[in-house]
């Protein structure tokens, strides 16, 4: 009776210990076989859309620095059009299909990344650039033009392509349990770093004012080149407008729970600030690219209620291109997800091979 006493109190807190560790281990385990199972490679169109804004903002970025060269513009106003967007994002669609063919080149990755990727890339450049005239004449390249062309096919076979290949696409998890995981105080981010969510919306700005202006020259000038410009300024502005409205987006709708007619009358106060700020800072070095003076409803030709939709517009669009955002998470930082034993990096790297 003594030893029954003594030793069943033991035995069964033991049993319990052992079925309560066995119940917790697969909730455990759940979580991340599941984020490993979900994650895939980014969707095509996903491509084509970074592909087409990155080629504008090379664009813009090329001719305004040209523009400075020539003009001492401190403006520094670049041009691009839509043709140039959907050009781009077919021929770096290309691009990616050959750089993908690298492992040929197995042993001898000077040759492809050197001679065979650049080689390829400038001809495709060429063909861009002569596509309009070619029924007339065909544009000699320069030296210079040749170099450029060279430096960017390096960057793009040993940068651009390779950040890319370390993104996955998370699209059936809700996004407000992507934020949680990735808010969450006990577990480190895996999704886009902060600097990179900056760039991005930096990009997408180019990409809004060239759209704009095309269609705004198209309409008023009959200009049938679709020619857009924007400015090496709008990149930081926007770039850092979108970066804090997507964190308003966050707390406003996953943290408080706000409808989008909600947070809408928030967006907009903060892009007129935020646009008349930039604009006055840097009207003061003749470097401000807009004047809405002529408008109606204008303030001191910064600001205007003339383009209140428009802004209304990309307010709804900037919550669709954060919940996207959200989804992407980089394969190198797997580990944090997987837990000790890196299962999800494991299964990613097994699907890989």
């Amino acid at each position: 009776m003594a030893s029954q006493w003594g030793e069943d109190p033991r035995i069964r807190s033991r049993e319990h210990a052992v079925s309560l560790k066995t119940a917790a281990e697969p909730q455990q385990q759940e979580p991340s076989e599941n984020a490993g199972a979900s994650l895939r490679e980014l969707p095509r169109w996903m491509h084509l859309y970074l592909y087409g804004m990155h080629g504008v903002t090379l664009d813009v970025l090329l001719s305004s620095l040209q523009g400075v060269v020539t003009n001492r513009d401190p403006k520094l106003v670049g041009f691009s059009s839509p043709y140039l967007c959907i050009m781009h994002a077919l021929t770096h669609f290309a691009l990616e299909k050959i750089y993908s063919q690298k492992k040929c080149f197995q042993g001898r990755p000077v040759v492809f990344h050197l001679v065979f990727y650049p080689s390829v890339y400038i001809g495709l450049q060429i063909l861009i650039g002569n596509i309009n005239t070619l029924t007339e004449q065909v544009r000699v390249v320069s030296g210079t033009q040749l170099v450029v062309h060279y430096i960017l096919a390096l960057y793009f076979s040993q940068v651009f392509h390779r950040g890319l290949a370390h993104l996955q696409y998370h699209p059936d998890c809700r996004c407000a349990d992507l934020w949680r995981s990735l808010s969450g105080p006990d577990r480190p981010s895996c999704g886009l770093p902060g600097f990179v969510r900056f760039i991005f919306f930096g990009m997408h700005g180019f990409l809004d004012e060239v759209l704009f202006t095309s269609m705004f020259n198209l309409v008023e000038n009959s200009d049938g080149t679709l020619s857009g410009h924007t400015s090496l300024w709008s990149f930081l502005m926007y770039g850092s407008c979108s970066f804090v409205v997507e964190k308003l987006y966050f707390h406003l709708h996953f943290g408080r729970g706000w409808g989008t007619w909600r947070r809408l009358p928030i967006y907009i106060c903060f892009i007129y600030t935020w646009e008349f700020c930039w604009g006055l800072v840097l009207r003061q070095f003749d470097a401000c690219s807009w004047d809405y003076s002529h408008y109606p409803h204008n303030f001191m030709g910064l600001i205007t209620l003339l383009y209140l939709p428009g802004w209304v517009i990309l307010s709804l669009y900037q919550d669709v291109l954060s919940n996207v955002l959200l989804r992407i998470r980089c394969t190198r930082g797997l580990e944090c997800v997987g837990g000790e034993n890196g299962e999800v990096n494991g299964q990613l790297e097994s699907k890989k091979k």
